[in-house]
């Protein structure tokens, strides 16, 4: 079959070469054909508006880190003097005893405290009548020198003594009425110890007349001891008048959980703790004063009718804050600010 169709393939061939080569007479060209129908114009679509682009949003502004607390002033860009007291410096001191005195001062702890003004003398008779002018604080208790065996009152009267025979109340308030505040129990152990645990004010030396005002039946005028200065500079920091704290009596303060900022308990933490102390029969543990049946306020420094050795500067005694005693007075603090 595949042999039938190839002769006739090759004669096709032959006689198409033949036309293609034969040089007869130019074939007549037709008359040409119309040109083509132009292309019909197409409007282009309508342009389409890109839709409007949305405001872009401002970017979350970056988180703002709290600024850091304002660093401490430094104490020695404070003055060291000023509104008639001294600067404490702030900084850590050894508050307590491991051994003598009573218990209640035990065990030696370190405390830091920051800064702090505190008066350079007892608040004395002469800066309390000011306040009793205003209205705002009592008249000393009258005759609480009589009952005490140390009368009559008008002996501790003149105005550079040391004002006496005042509550705990009205010492608060006198230091509010000048712009102060009660010292801390603390602030007033370290304004006698400084920074290297004095035993006394003045040092390690045992008491003598000529450093403080002690076994005795009067005050004297506040300043007159000035061997006796502290190692800051304030006077009378042992003897002439016991002086009022702030602070809560806690016969367990020195092992609160707020020891070494110098905080003791609560009212609440110092009635359970006088409790326990009546429980055991530890009489002795808050020195010779009965164990309190009240939140009593503490006492620091000694008093004109105090033994020597009750003027170490850990010592602690405690009364009720309405008590006007004839042996208790007050100076006041103010914390440090730049």
């Amino acid at each position: 079959m595949i042999r039938s169709l190839r002769a006739p393939l090759l004669l096709g061939a032959l006689l198409l070469s033949s036309a293609c080569t034969s040089r007869g007479p130019a074939p007549e060209v037709g008359p040409s054909a119309p040109p083509p129908a132009p292309l019909p114009v197409v409007p282009n679509p309508p342009s389409l508006a890109p839709p409007p682009l949305e405001p872009k949003k401002p970017p979350p502004p970056a988180p703002v880190e709290p600024e850091p607390p304002p660093a401490p002033l430094a104490t020695s860009a404070l003055p060291s003097r000023l509104d008639g007291m001294i600067l404490v410096p702030a900084g850590p001191f050894t508050m307590g005893a491991d051994s003598g005195g009573e218990p209640d001062e035990w065990p030696a702890h370190t405390v830091t405290l920051p800064a702090y003004y505190l008066d350079e003398f007892e608040v004395t008779n002469g800066d309390y009548a000011r306040c009793i002018e205003a209205k705002i604080c009592p008249p000393p208790e009258p005759s609480n020198a009589d009952r005490n065996g140390v009368g009559p009152d008008k002996l501790f009267r003149r105005p550079k003594q040391p004002v006496s025979s005042i509550s705990w109340e009205s010492a608060r308030a006198y230091c509010a009425f000048v712009g102060k505040r009660l010292p801390r129990e603390a602030e007033l152990e370290k304004a006698a110890r400084g920074e290297g645990g004095r035993l006394y004010p003045w040092g390690n030396s045992p008491p003598g007349p000529e450093r403080a005002v002690f076994a005795v039946s009067v005050t004297a005028d506040v300043g007159t001891h000035p061997s006796g200065r502290g190692p800051y500079g304030h006077h009378d920091l042992a003897g002439n008048v016991w002086e009022w704290a702030e602070d809560i009596y806690d016969p367990f303060a020195y092992k609160r959980p707020g020891a070494s900022e110098g905080r003791g308990g609560t009212c609440e933490e110092a009635l359970a703790a006088y409790a326990e102390l009546k429980r055991k029969r530890q009489q002795g543990f808050t020195g010779s004063n009965k164990i309190p049946t009240e939140c009593e306020r503490v006492l620091r420094g000694g008093g004109f009718n105090y033994h020597a050795t009750g003027l170490r500067s850990t010592n602690r005694v405690h009364h009720p804050a309405r008590y006007r005693m004839v042996m208790s007075g007050f100076r006041c603090a103010r914390d440090a600010k730049g």
